[in-house]
């Protein structure tokens, strides 16, 4: 069974590819981050401009034009299928702790300002400190823990406005 592949090219244009489609693809490795790329007897210059692995999402430039490209791999698209794709990270309005633990440190106030992947807090649990992170833009509107408080699971943390 081949793999399957979604690949979003600047939010707009969709493409499905399997395995099998991505091992006949003529490309040879110029760079480390540069390929050359022959699509039916059509030469392309192919660079990785900017990659982040974990959210797979990529800035490439293909004959001097740039694109934004991301890509969902066969979990992701079973995920989805299931229906238990993540909701918009923009109706969070909590955190939670996933674990029970002690808080260790507390970087937010109310009323600060925090962006996506800014730390929250940091919550000590099985002797391993987890950085718990803000999921989305916004603004703290309380802080339900200090430091040195031990919580257990679904605990509430830090609400948003």
């Amino acid at each position: 069974m081949q793999d399957q592949f979604k690949v979003k090219v600047n939010e707009e244009l969709e493409y499905q590819f399997n395995s099998g489609d991505l091992s006949s693809l003529d490309a040879l490795a110029i760079s480390a981050n540069s390929y050359h790329v022959l699509i039916d007897s059509k030469p392309y210059t192919a660079q990785i401009l900017r990659a982040d692995f974990h959210r797979k999402s990529y800035e490439v430039r293909i004959n001097n034009n740039r694109y934004s490209v991301s890509i969902e791999d066969a979990l992701d698209l079973l995920i989805d299928k299931m229906g238990f794709a993540l909701s918009s990270s923009r109706d969070i309005s909590s955190i939670e702790a996933p674990m029970p633990g002690l808080i260790l440190e507390i970087n937010v106030e109310v009323g600060q300002e925090v962006n996506e992947d800014d730390p929250l807090l940091i919550l000590e649990a099985m002797k391993m400190e987890n950085i718990i992170t803000s999921p989305r833009q916004g603004v703290i509107k309380s802080v339900q823990v200090s430091k040195g408080d031990a919580v257990d699971k679904d605990h509430l943390l830090i609400e948003f406005e």
